[in-house]
């Protein structure tokens, strides 16, 4: 499962833009499926026939998208001006490589060097508007040759294992769950169910409305890569969720409160498996399950999902058993459900 990982990682996907992704996982889940669908929007959905066909409909949701850039802008000089596509802290940005556009144009960061600022300026953090990306253009001319406005641009995709089993790469959220999914695919299942890879997340769950309302399930489990803020000027509950404390079995965020009978069955599960899991201390971010329980009639949503250190960054990093945890325990929800 971690090749798995590591090549969904190395893969660009910056939301609106999935489609490497999305080709990977469908040339993978080609013999293993059932029936596939995709739609307009680029959402995936692969059912995969199981031991037994359940009352309910079961759906399984990972967003194929990762954060990263769009060019806006290019200067007279061949800069190239960016917004954020999805949520990315500004601090993370200065001085990292990028990939740009289809061609994968490499790209460095910049701004103001810190010997030419003013004090004030150092107490403050560089606007979006005073970076820019160098892609070693000598002018606009031939920066655009190389690149175009709407342009998306990935962070490098190194992927790196270190530590006491950890790996460092961009994208892990939500990778991960991808790589979940995948593992399920190919494996046999105790139950029918719906494997939905869904697109734009990051910027609000989009493809998940259009993808629930095509599937319609009765219940939904969200597989995810959440913030573990378990650094060393986090104290008690603002550290959040901690990486090597366990899958992450999460009662609340912003978007959704997950239904609390599905969530005692995963932790029931969990425990009577030897899988180590915790939740989040505090209520914040959201999932594609904010519109997934809101389709139809309703849907019974609960998250299984991965801590990850450094989230939308290029540096994330994640516990490689914890991923694996995460589609042992997404196995045996099936289990469950196939009863």
């Amino acid at each position: 499962m971690l090749d798995t990982l590591e090549t969904l990682c190395c893969l660009g996907g910056v939301t609106g833009g999935e489609e490497e992704v999305r080709d990977y996982i469908l040339e993978r889940a080609m013999a293993h499926a059932d029936e596939i669908r995709t739609d307009p929007m680029g959402n995936l959905m692969v059912f995969k026939k199981g031991a037994v066909t359940p009352k309910r409909r079961i759906m399984l949701c990972a967003h194929m998208d990762e954060v990263g850039l769009i060019v806006t802008s290019i200067t007279d000089d061949g800069y190239l001006h960016f917004e954020n596509a999805g949520g990315i802290d500004r601090r993370v940005l200065p001085g990292k490589r990028v990939y740009v556009g289809p061609d994968r144009v490499l790209g460095v960061i910049g701004c103001k060097a810190f010997h030419l600022t003013t004090p004030e300026q150092r107490r403050t953090l560089p606007a979006m508007k005073d970076m820019y990306i160098d892609i070693g253009a000598a002018d606009r001319a031939q920066a655009e040759k190389l690149v175009h406005l709407g342009d998306l641009a990935a962070f490098d995709d190194t992927v790196v294992r270190f530590g006491d089993g950890l790996v460092k790469a961009k994208a892990i959220d939500d990778r991960a769950g991808c790589a979940t999914m995948l593992e399920l695919i190919e494996n046999e299942i105790a139950c029918d169910c719906w494997f939905v890879f869904t697109v734009q997340e990051e910027v609000g769950t989009r493809g998940a409305t259009v993808a629930a309302r095509n599937i319609q399930p009765d219940v939904a489990l969200v597989l995810e890569g959440t913030t573990a803020a378990d650094i060393p000027t986090a104290e008690g509950p603002d550290k959040i969720c901690r990486v090597g404390g366990g899958v992450v079995l999460p009662f609340m965020d912003r978007g959704t409160i997950y239904d609390r009978g599905l969530r005692q069955t995963l932790i029931r599960l969990a425990e009577e498996n030897g899988i180590p899991w915790q939740t989040k201390s505090v209520i914040a971010g959201g999932t594609d399950g904010s519109a997934v329980q809101r389709s139809g009639c309703g849907v019974q949503v609960a998250a299984l999902s991965v801590a990850v250190r450094n989230i939308h960054s290029p540096a994330s990093v994640a516990r490689i058993s914890e991923c694996e945890d995460q589609a042992k325990l997404a196995r045996l929800f099936l289990e469950e459900m196939a009863k």
